[in-house]
């Protein structure tokens, strides 16, 4: 292994902003691979460091780590991520996205007032759901999800 084409775990870890753990973390749920040295320590190509990245920003757009390993398992050998495959992969998550950005408006436009759970506020409560008709529809909160009246 050639000291420009590895790098090592701590490297990969101060270049990437990750913990070690981190790293290895990834590596067990195969989101990352890494080689041993003669010495038996781990060693990472350099492309793991876009890799790294690649992951960073899907997890910063809410994308669960099972999806990302799913999409990262399409590329071959591994293969690190290419703007052709960030657009390809992340187009799947356009919808789910979408859905939690509608949710979150939603969320956010109802703050100040009861969103039929229960919490916020009793006396508002009894004002929109009284007699906690909104309870009998399941667990939840069921207007901010739109299951309720």
């Amino acid at each position: 292994m050639s000291k420009v084409a590895w790098l090592s775990v701590g490297e990969v870890a101060r270049r990437s902003g990750v913990a070690v753990s981190t790293l290895h973390f990834y590596e067990a749920r195969s989101l990352l691979s890494s080689e041993r040295s003669a010495g038996n320590q781990r060693r990472y190509r350099r492309d793991a460091l876009r890799r790294v990245a690649f992951i960073r920003t899907a997890q910063a757009l809410g994308i669960s780590l099972a999806e990302i390993a799913e999409a990262l398992a399409e590329l071959p050998e591994q293969r690190t991520p290419t703007k052709a495959d960030w657009t390809r992969l992340s187009s799947r998550w356009r919808t789910s996205l979408d859905l939690r950005i509608a949710n979150l408006q939603a969320l956010r436009d109802k703050l100040d007032g009861c969103i039929g759970c229960g919490c916020l506020s009793l006396r508002a409560c009894k004002l929109y759901n009284p007699g906690d008709d909104l309870g009998s529809g399941g667990p939840g909160p069921r207007r901010l999800l739109g299951r309720g009246p």
